[in-house]
């Protein structure tokens, strides 16, 4: 029985020996090109979007610093009576003002005034000019003051 599948399993063996040859010999141009463009077309769908996300959430940020900054201007002026000077700035929440005694000051209230998003000082005007109490803001994405963003 075994002479009769003898030819058999030679033929097949060889037949797979064949298409596994084939097989081993890699990709043809075409097929890289297709997967050129195929990864062309999902980066012009998903980029734009992509960046439109980013600028969105370097907004959210620089809200929550804000919020955060709001917050330690709150515990100043309720430890020391009054909020920050013009001339004091945002530093008089690291470092006690020169001319306030030990007592009026619990600081620091932050470990550091951050920078906003786009790597630039935040604004604060004491006494406010649109503002109650004071102005504080972001000069935003374009770096300009009294701009829309």
């Amino acid at each position: 029985m075994n002479r009769q599948l003898g030819p058999y399993l030679r033929s097949r063996n060889r037949r797979m020996t064949t298409a596994f040859s084939r097989n081993a010999q890699g990709f043809t141009f075409l097929e890289i090109m297709l997967v050129v463009v195929i990864i062309g077309i999902l980066a012009a769908i998903v980029g734009p979007r992509l960046v439109g996300k980013s600028q969105a959430a370097k907004i959210q940020a620089a809200t929550m610093q804000l919020q955060n900054i709001k917050t330690a201007l709150s515990e100043f002026e309720m430890v020391a009576g009054r909020f920050p000077s013009g001339d004091e700035g945002l530093d008089a929440l690291i470092d006690k003002p020169s001319g306030m005694d030990a007592a009026s000051w619990s600081g620091p209230y932050m470990d550091e005034v951050p920078m906003d998003p786009w790597n630039k000082p935040y604004k604060y005007v004491f006494p406010g000019e649109k503002h109650r109490d004071y102005d504080l803001w972001s000069v935003g994405p374009d770096g300009q003051d009294g701009t829309d963003d």
